[in-house]
């Protein structure tokens, strides 16, 4: 019987225990990266994991990737192909936090924590996870996107995301392109995750559309994390290349968001009842900053 980490509130594994020959201080941005992420809406190159973390994660993903029918129950959602084109692959899944004790205790690694309640201005608590893999030649794209779009069940917005590269990922096999400043614009109608990069067309205005002339590659190392805000358009194109582009991504809130909906938040676990604090179980508070004197 597969045991269920949700209910482990701390790292379980000594994958990240380094930290501890760390000071918090040591994990913080500059002032200045902060007032970036707030002008623009990300905030890239953040060193996250070392050479060891990625080869830990890397074969807890190859395990998920095969997962057996007893941990896929487990992920909130798993698709082993969510690409919309059958010449194109795009495993996405959320959950992998309850399975893998790698994944698991990266959501309490200071160099994750630490620049998430400086940017969202508080306290950390867990939303939920994914992963995305796109194998080389064949990869699939992630289509334009804000990632609020999918999360209005939850108010008011104090969210956050970070995407951690478990591979080099660059514009020849589908990095991250941003819209910067688009975290200004108003919540957009979803248009589909994985089909169509053209199809958030129909939701924008011209000065919107103008704006697509000049998208941000976020081309990452290994290990590198880019921040970004829930409301900044971004997508991601093929991978046609001769390398995977895996990724984990950690999203999360600020303490105090509530439920907007009387529907389960997330796939196969309890209803938290509209207007009560996002918590529990399957929301751990990941990092309360310290107060100050």
């Amino acid at each position: 019987m597969i045991h269920d980490l949700s209910v482990e509130h701390h790292p379980i594994s000594s994958l990240f225990a380094d930290v501890n020959h760390r000071t918090l201080a040591e994990y913080q941005l500059h002032p200045k990266q902060v007032d970036f992420f707030h002008e623009y809406g990300y905030l890239s190159g953040v060193r996250i994991l070392s050479d060891e973390q990625l080869e830990a994660l890397g074969q807890e993903l190859a395990r998920l990737l095969d997962a057996s029918p007893e941990e896929r129950a487990l992920f909130y959602e798993y698709n082993s192909n969510e690409s919309t084109d059958p010449n194109h692959v795009l495993f996405h899944a959320l959950g992998a936090w309850r399975i893998a004790p790698g994944f698991h205790d990266l959501l309490w690694h200071p160099a994750f924590t630490v620049p998430a309640a400086q940017l969202l201005g508080g306290s950390v608590r867990f939303w939920h996870d994914q992963l995305f893999c796109k194998p080389a030649h064949h990869g699939g794209l992630v289509a334009w996107h804000q990632d609020y779009s999918y999360w209005t069940r939850t108010q008011p917005l104090a969210h956050l995301t970070c995407w951690i590269g478990l591979d080099d990922s660059n514009r020849e096999n589908g990095c991250l392109h941003y819209i910067a400043r688009s975290h200004h614009w108003p919540d957009l109608p979803i248009t589909g995750l994985a089909g169509d990069m053209s199809a958030i067309n129909a939701v924008l205005n011209e000065e919107q559309r103008r704006e697509f002339q000049h998208p941000v590659a976020v081309e990452l190392k290994k290990g590198e994390a880019s921040f970004h805000h829930p409301r900044l358009v971004h997508g991601s194109f093929a991978n046609h290349s001769d390398h995977s582009r895996r990724a984990t991504v950690i999203n999360v809130m600020k303490d105090g968001v509530r439920s907007a909906s009387n529907e389960p938040l997330l796939q196969g676990i309890p209803a938290i009842p509209a207007g009560e604090k996002v918590e529990g179980r399957f929301f751990p508070l990941l990092y309360a900053p310290a107060a100050r004197s």
